[in-house]
């Protein structure tokens, strides 16, 4: 089993420029079931474009990319059409809050926000908008989700991610993939891995994840990949204390970030001495999770706290 998406799930992608395009290739070369496109002012043709002569004869980085999907004016035409219930939103940060309320607004029941950069202030009025709908959102500034040899809807690479036991939620994206690539090495494998964006208004959370995770039969243990600023990982180290019934492993980057200063992502950043990597830490030591003391460290760890 798995979390969020399968083999069988049906998707649309919102925002068919370069990168949009260059993913959705990616996806369907995966055997994701991308079923159409939403572009306004490319409705009624298929989505292509040229890339960068520089990336000619590089693999993976074909000069030419053809996407042979249908292209809706409308998420609520689309749906209509292709029987969608998922959308990835790769729409340039001025305009990706209002793609993600189209697409609660025509009743999808996910919607991943690939973009990065999205104001704050938009994604408030997108929070409250999502607060009287079924629509989970997971992102924005996200690498996706993926259950692997199923189901590939973001911009993570494909390849390193096995079938496996084991869940995977992180605010990162390059440590994800670093968790996986060791869950796959260490023969682990994964049973579903979720990005949930390192902003500070977002859509899934940590708690949201475990919850998923803790619910799947397939799912063994679960690799929790945090880092400085907000709460989050407090919150999901006294939820999994209180209800978390499989062994976590986690990690938690920024332990060498000065206070005040923003690291990476938006929300990772320590202020009025909230946030620290050592808070969040012990947090999770105190609920029986098993921390990496390095990134190279957390298969490692996932296997003693499976142990």
């Amino acid at each position: 089993m798995s979390v969020l998406v399968d083999a069988d799930t049906k998707v649309l992608v919102q925002g068919m420029g370069k990168t949009g395009t260059f993913h959705t290739d990616k996806a369907i070369a995966y055997g994701t079931k991308m079923v159409g496109a939403v572009h306004p002012s490319r409705a009624g043709s298929s989505a292509s474009f040229s890339g960068d002569s520089d990336l000619s004869g590089v693999p993976g980085r074909d000069k030419t990319y053809h996407v042979d999907l249908p292209i809706y004016q409308t998420v609520t035409e689309a749906v209509a059409e292709t029987g969608a219930t998922v959308s990835v939103v790769y729409v340039p940060p001025p305009y990706a809050a209002d793609a993600i309320m189209e697409a609660a607004d025509a009743g999808l029941d996910l919607v991943i926000c690939i973009t990065e950069g999205i104001p704050v202030s938009d994604m408030i009025v997108v929070k409250r908008f999502l607060m009287d709908r079924h629509t989970r959102l997971v992102g924005p500034n996200c690498p996706g989700v993926i259950t692997p040899r199923e189901c590939k809807i973001g911009i993570m690479p494909g390849y390193i991610h096995t079938p496996g036991r084991v869940g995977v939620v992180s605010r990162s994206g390059t440590l994800t993939y670093e968790a996986v690539h060791q869950l796959t090495q260490s023969g682990l494998g994964q049973t579903t891995a979720i990005g949930i964006g390192g902003d500070p208004v977002h859509g899934t959370d940590f708690v949201d994840c475990l919850e998923l995770f803790n619910s799947d039969p397939a799912t063994d243990g679960v690799i929790l990949i945090g880092e400085i600023g907000g709460s989050a990982e407090e919150e999901a180290a006294g939820w999994i204390k209180s209800h978390m019934t499989k062994p976590v492993a986690g990690f938690i980057a920024g332990t060498t970030a000065p206070a005040g200063k923003r690291m990476g992502h938006a929300g990772a950043i320590i202020s009025g001495g909230k946030g620290s990597a050592a808070d969040k830490i012990a947090a999770l030591e105190d609920a029986g999770v098993r921390i990496a003391a390095t990134p190279t460290d957390m298969g490692t760890a996932m296997l003693e706290a499976l142990a």
